[in-house]
């Protein structure tokens, strides 16, 4: 993997079962299940908005996902999700408009679990 020039210092947080997990969860949220974009860890791309969890999630692979945010559009999606994320317990914090799960942390950086 060719690392983002800045990213030297970053390390792995989350795993293949893990980012499995996430998908899954969101997935089989039927009707409140939310768009995601993410950040790829080799180049600083910052992909589309997207709302297929099955195929496009990991269509390029866990490991070049630095962090994914997840959309939420209403409380009862919002609730719906939480839910999902805490039962799966991933890195992540809860940010403006939904979540935002890291798969990646700088060395010594404080990262809390939803």
């Amino acid at each position: 993997m060719r690392a983002l020039e800045g990213t030297m210092d970053l390390t792995p947080i989350m795993n293949s079962t893990k980012w499995n997990e996430l998908r899954l969860a969101m997935y089989n949220l039927g009707d409140f299940s939310p768009r995601f974009r993410t950040r790829c860890i080799e180049n600083g791309y910052l992909a589309p908005w997207d709302g297929e969890w099955f195929c496009h999630f990991r269509e390029c692979g866990y490991e070049i996902i630095e962090w994914v945010e997840i959309e939420t559009t209403s409380l009862e999606q919002d609730r719906a999700v939480l839910a999902e994320l805490s039962a799966i317990h991933v890195p992540g914090e809860k940010i403006q408009n939904g979540y935002k799960i890291y798969g990646y942390a700088r060395v010594g950086q404080f990262i809390d679990y939803i």
